[in-house]
């Protein structure tokens, strides 16, 4: 059975100060939250041990926002999956659009850092969408089919029910224009008909899949009530308790 998420990507936000308060807003929010989901967060690394202590005896699992698709080396700069197991960590967002457009990410960087984390016992969030000139093109079906089966193909049927994939309109994010929950929900719902291809339905039906663009109070509910959407991964309104509280109360 595929899991209800709500996860908050802090991006390159917050002092030290700021993330400290805003989680231990956070872990007085999910100590009394009756909501139907789990609660995930990727604070910037540096705030990783922090998070994991403040979020302890909480619902709340703490991700990274990245991990090297190296396990140890002269990789100056990078985080290993071990590093982030060794500290409590649950797991890493893994092919963010923004680290895809200015880090010259690839699918097949994202493959080889998946498949790492799952060795590793760690959960990947894999992220895909298409941007705003291949929506445009009407290529949006075959770039996140493209995407899905490079980045995910190569894994066992066990293992792909352990990815948690979200679904990034990117044409949808800072661009003024909006992506409709019937639009998403068709972008997840062929991602969900491409892994019940190669894997199987039963499968399919358990891999969570997130949506992943400007998700807010105001449309988690209509947002999250989509068949094939299983939650989001939040990003603007994941740094403010009263946004992200009502998103996660979304699924009361």
């Amino acid at each position: 059975m595929r899991k209800n998420i709500v996860a908050g990507n802090w991006k390159m936000n917050k002092d030290f100060a700021g993330a400290q308060s805003l989680m231990e807003e956070l872990a007085a929010y999910a100590a009394n939250s009756s909501a139907n989901c789990e609660i995930y967060i990727a604070p910037p690394a540096l705030y990783t041990v922090t998070a994991k202590n403040i979020f302890e005896y909480s619902k709340v699992e703490v991700f990274t926002q990245d991990i090297s698709e190296h396990e140890s080396g002269a990789y100056t700069g990078e985080i290993s999956a071990d590093m982030i197991k060794s500290v409590g960590a649950k797991g890493a967002i893994i092919g963010h659009s923004e680290r895809r457009q200015y880090h010259g990410e690839t699918d097949s960087h994202c493959n080889k850092k998946v498949k790492l984390a799952l060795d590793k016992g760690l959960t990947p969030i894999y992220c895909n969408g298409e941007t705003l000139e291949q929506r445009k093109a009407g290529q949006h079906l075959d770039v996140v089919k493209n995407q899905t089966e490079t980045a995910l193909f190569t894994l066992s049927a066990d293992e792909i029910k352990k990815v948690v994939i979200a679904y990034e309109p990117v044409w949808a994010i800072g661009t003024g224009e909006t992506a409709t929950p019937e639009q998403a929900q068709e972008i997840h719902a062929h991602i969900r008909s491409l892994i019940a291809a190669k894997y199987g339905q039963e499968v399919a039906d358990e891999v969570s899949i997130l949506y992943g663009g400007s998700v807010k109070p105001d449309n988690a509910k209509e947002i999250f009530s989509q068949p094939d959407i299983d939650g989001g991964l939040i990003g603007g309104a994941a740094l403010k308790i009263e946004d992200f509280s009502k998103i996660i109360g979304a699924f009361n």
